[in-house]
């Protein structure tokens, strides 16, 4: 069904809400006329299932309080209802399998020959949520506008009522999933309007800074109903077009430890969230439904170059090298994550799914027991010599470093303390601390810190190029002391002119050994000079009520990654739950 012509896909629409049945777009045929083997079908998840309630859905979604009202899909305390139930996409991307994107505004997409345009199709009769027509313009504002646009869209264009191009100086094939998949779509009569908003204190002026705490307009399938410190509510969407949602109403609450959203998961209190949770076993025995989706790297971010302002030892890439060789990874998983985690790649390629882009040459997992003596061993070939504490240092100066991590966060706590002690063992000082949720946001983002015990946002797609790009590269960071742009998730400042260029060459490929070749120069050195320390690959445990509720994602049906706090498809998710009595 999904023909391709000069990678053209025209996509087979999902339903998203259990009384609607959405119709396929036609699917791509002959190369001189894609348009002569049309076809039409429906088709559906097998979720969904079920009738309409007004009982309320309980969500914790990592949320602490006190929660601060903040719907606007560019800032970074953005509220996690607001990407994906208020705000969408063009495409929902399944990160937790290698399947066909599911078209949401969008209907369909196809590139040209040489990569350089991208013309998508959108979906007609759509309304945002203030009653005014969802059109072409908001879609080229969407990726236009100065929060939005990526450096290298060289421009949009309207063609016509249904149709959109995307244009590039060079080709941006692998860029699919970042213009389709995570760009929201806004409406240009509403942000338009508060492109001046400034707020002086964080010295932050524009859309960004713009809090859209009053009733944001979205195409979404939920309205926002109320704010508060505590937890803020939702309600369904007459007007969704995907069919109004089935569940009525949402409430998403502010908890500060994991230890309390399992307890309130355990009595009944929260319908979904995805935590970590020692003994999964004791709320599945309670009813609750349970995925475990390991796709999400968890690494030490180190502030790693001195050029773009980095301070401490870390910044010495021995440092790093004996850091990670000293920290047995077998143990962090068996005691801090409790078995429930997997091997890491240090090329940041997830085992298992994306194995033929890991190099020759280049470890597949990265080792998982300590080597003390290996880590001695590279620091004493960089001039470092132990002190009389048996701690290594340079210049009559100890090496020590802070490694901090959310307060509440236990599986990191205990990792850090573990990582304490292993270093320690190695003669490497880290000393491990917690701080709140907001002062690990704003020191990752200004870049003012050592060790962060910290997650990798993982690709939607099975190709590691996403975190090559958004994590790795100059272009997506900023010198300490400068908050990173939104989008930007290069926390460590790594800043290396061949890992930039490897990633541009890739960018602009549709050849998958020409893509390989560039992604070998990319491994090297990232491998090399670990810039985030890798760990493992995190649990991404979701619990959810399915006593109540029908719909979700399961493991005869994992349609979209199952996270709560994870956009657009926990908007999705939530279009397509329903009740069951």
């Amino acid at each position: 069904m999904y023909g391709r012509t000069r990678r053209q896909r025209w996509l087979t629409a999902t339903a998203l809400a259990a009384s609607v049945t959405l119709l396929a777009a036609a699917c791509g045929g002959g190369a001189d006329d894609p348009e002569t083997t049309d076809t039409s079908e429906s088709q559906s998840t097998e979720g969904g299932e079920g009738v309409a309630t007004d009982r309320e859905l309980v969500i914790w979604a990592g949320s602490q309080t006190p929660i601060t009202a903040n719907f606007n899909p560019y800032a970074v305390g953005v509220l996690h209802l607001a990407n994906g139930g208020i705000y969408e996409t063009l495409f929902a991307y399944n990160k937790a399998a290698d399947t066909e994107p599911i078209s949401m505004l969008g209907t369909g997409f196809e590139w040209n020959e040489d990569g350089t345009e991208l013309t998508v199709t959108i979906r007609e009769g759509v309304t945002w949520n203030d009653g005014e027509p969802f059109t072409t313009d908001d879609v080229v504002y969407s990726f236009t506008n100065d929060a939005a646009q990526p450096a290298y869209l060289a421009g949009a264009e309207a063609v016509d009522d249904t149709t959109v191009v995307l244009s590039f100086d060079t080709p941006q094939y692998t860029n699919e999933f970042a213009l389709l998949g995570s760009t929201y779509m806004v409406p240009e009569h509403v942000f338009s309007a508060n492109e001046d908003a400034e707020d002086a204190e964080a010295e932050l002026t524009g859309i960004v800074a713009w809090p859209n705490a009053e009733a944001p307009v979205g195409t979404g399938p939920y309205l926002v109903d109320s704010t508060s410190d505590a937890a803020y509510t939702a309600v369904a969407n007459p007007e969704y077009w995907g069919g109004e949602p089935q569940v009525s109403n949402l409430r998403y609450i502010g908890i500060d430890s994991n230890q309390s959203a399992e307890d309130l998961l355990a009595t009944g209190q929260i319908d979904w969230a995805t935590m970590f949770v020692p003994e999964p076993d004791r709320l599945v025995d309670a009813g609750l439904g349970y995925l475990n989706t390991q796709v999400d790297p968890t690494v030490l971010y180190t502030c790693a170059d001195a050029d773009m302002g980095c301070s401490g030892e870390q910044t010495d890439v021995a440092v790093r090298q004996a850091l990670s060789v000293a920290i047995d990874r077998g143990a962090i998983n068996e005691k801090a994550f409790v078995g429930l985690a997997k091997e890491i790649s240090p090329t940041f390629a997830l085992l298992g799914r994306d194995d033929k882009w890991i190099a020759d040459g280049m470890p597949a997992a990265i080792e998982q027991s300590a080597d003390a003596a290996q880590a001695g061993e590279i620091l004493e070939a960089a001039g470092y010599e132990k002190d009389a504490d048996g701690f290594y240092g340079k210049d009559g100066e100890t090496v020590e470093l802070t490694l901090t991590s959310v307060d509440g966060w236990t599986d990191y706590n205990n990792a850090a303390k573990l990582i304490e002690e292993q270093a320690a063992e190695a003669g490497i000082k880290v000393v491990a601390s917690t701080v709140s949720w907001n002062e690990f946001a704003d020191s990752r983002t200004s870049g003012e810190f050592e060790l962060i015990m910290g997650g990798v946002v993982g690709t939607s797609t099975a190709d590691p190029y996403q975190i090559y790009r958004d994590w790795f590269t100059s272009g997506y960071t900023t010198e300490v002391g400068t908050p990173l742009e939104p989008g930007f998730w290069n926390f460590s400042r790594y800043s290396n002119e061949e890992v930039d260029a490897a990633v541009a060459e890739a960018s602009a490929t549709n050849d998958d050994a020409v893509k390989a070749d560039a992604y070998a120069t990319v491994q090297e050195h990232i491998v090399n000079d670990v810039p985030y320390i890798p760990l493992l690959v995190n649990a991404s445990q979701t619990f959810y009520n399915q006593n109540d509720y029908t719909g979700w994602p399961t493991e005869e049906d994992l349609y979209l990654f199952p996270p709560a706090w994870q956009g657009p498809s926990s908007g999705v998710i939530l279009g397509n739950l329903a009740g069951t009595e």
